[in-house]
């Protein structure tokens, strides 16, 4: 570039230098100038070379601007996360409080100034996921880190949510719990052993085979199966649990799943 613009200035000054020699003879007297015109002439003559097109001097428009929306939204998937289920603020314990994108929820051990509206639990501190499941397959990761209790699962919509509830494998809810920092079980008095500590538990709900399955994330290895008919809306759930001497302040979270863009040609 600036040995073009040195060339271009070099063009430049020939031509003023021309054209100030030019003026000035056009200013003498008609019969001198007539007499050198043919040498005027010669000297006015100049030559300048076109301007060299290069092979990728322009903008290549159509890489930058072809399909620019997709484009944009394409690379914004690596700025953006998506959870598969959402928490309810209006079904939480009133001691429960829930992160501003609803992803998280920790025990406070306060209560909150919360309206006793009928979707909220009273007597337990729980919450469910926004989306109630009536058909198909539905599976979202919640992150339990080093908790010591926690409950994760799938209840009925018809769940008590003002008093005492009633356990079994047959009216649910299908949870599994941990307690004490090392004790597992499936909700309805089964005791569960597994070979290593989760950080991380998949809830897999089959609504219409009648099936809430539970694997560390880790590995995807089996926790447990529920089998049951479903005959009515269901809820994730999700509980923190009462706090254990201190040490169960850390939150429940929703993991987000990774968002991939597939194109496919049309045939």
């Amino acid at each position: 570039m600036e040995e073009k613009l040195e060339h271009i200035s070099g063009d430049i000054s020939t031509l003023t230098d021309k054209i100030t020699a030019l003026e000035t003879a056009m200013e003498t007297e008609d019969t001198s100038f007539l007499k050198s015109y043919n040498n005027i002439k010669e000297r006015a003559q100049c030559t300048l070379q076109d301007p060299e097109l290069l092979s990728g001097a322009l903008i290549d428009v159509a890489k930058h601007l072809g399909n620019l929306t997709f484009r944009v939204w394409e690379k914004m998937l690596g700025m953006v996360q998506y959870t598969p289920v959402m928490m309810d603020p209006n079904t939480a314990h009133a001691y429960l409080s829930l992160s501003d994108d609803l992803t998280t929820v920790r025990h406070t051990g306060t209560a909150q100034n919360c309206p006793d509206n009928p979707e909220r639990f009273y007597y337990y501190v729980f919450v469910l996921g926004s989306e109630g499941f009536t058909s198909g397959k539905h599976s979202w990761e919640v992150k339990v880190g080093n908790k010591r209790q926690w409950d994760v699962g799938v209840v009925k919509e018809s769940i008590n949510r003002k008093g005492d509830i009633t356990y079994s494998p047959e009216d649910g809810p299908w949870l599994i719990r941990l307690r004490n920092g090392d004790k597992y079980s499936a909700v309805g008095g089964t005791d569960l052993t597994l070979k290593r500590k989760p950080q991380s538990i998949r809830v897999q709900l089959d609504y219409d085979r009648g099936e809430v399955s539970f694997f560390n994330s880790s590995d995807m290895s089996l926790i447990y199966t529920f089998k049951h008919t479903f005959t009515e809306r269901v809820f994730p759930f999700f509980s923190p649990c009462l706090r254990d001497g201190g040490r169960n302040d850390e939150p429940l979270t929703i993991c987000p799943v990774k968002v991939s863009v597939t194109v496919t040609s049309s045939q």
